[in-house]
């Protein structure tokens, strides 16, 4: 019983978190969405497409459930950290949407596999895992951004909070 309410409650968490960063999007300019306001070049839209490279990866090849788009791979030293900007020829709204797709992507692995599920994460120091381990993980990594979108997007017009 707590293996389907801690599934259920952290993809609730997860769901949420998403919703949360694509608002901090709204009614911002694609020079805003794109504009770096710290040293490392972080931009709203960056961490879109950082986060649905990290939902297709995590909920997808470590349960062989390879995302149908091509993403780069994980082991591509080339493509490294080419997620975190947004090239002229992507758009926002290709952004968004391509991370509402690996959105459910994922849904669809979390929803069909058991929360003990094994998976294999071979970047990870213990790469045997279970569906279980990868929530968390996700579910942390979305926050962290969703905590550097708030501060960004505050930088941006001062708009805070988590939606309307």
């Amino acid at each position: 019983m707590i293996d389907d309410f801690a599934k259920t409650y952290l993809h609730g968490d997860l769901r949420e978190l998403r919703e949360v960063l694509v608002w901090k999007l709204e009614g911002l300019s694609e020079a805003e969405v794109r504009r770096p306001l710290v040293a490392s070049g972080t931009n709203l839209l960056g961490l879109v497409k950082h986060l649905t490279l990290t939902e297709s990866r995590y909920f997808g090849e470590v349960f062989g459930r390879p995302f149908p788009e091509p993403m780069p791979r994980w082991d591509d030293l080339a493509a490294r950290g080419s997620d975190m900007r947004a090239d002229e020829s992507e758009s926002r709204g290709d952004i968004v949407a391509r991370y509402r797709r690996a959105w459910a992507h994922s849904d669809v692995t979390i929803s069909s596999l058991a929360v003990d599920s094994p998976g294999h994460v071979p970047w990870w120091p213990r790469p045997d895992v279970m569906l279980f381990n990868v929530l968390v993980h996700v579910v942390t990594e979305t926050a962290r951004h969703a905590g550097h979108a708030d501060i960004l997007r505050e930088q941006l017009d001062g708009a805070t909070g988590v939606g309307r």
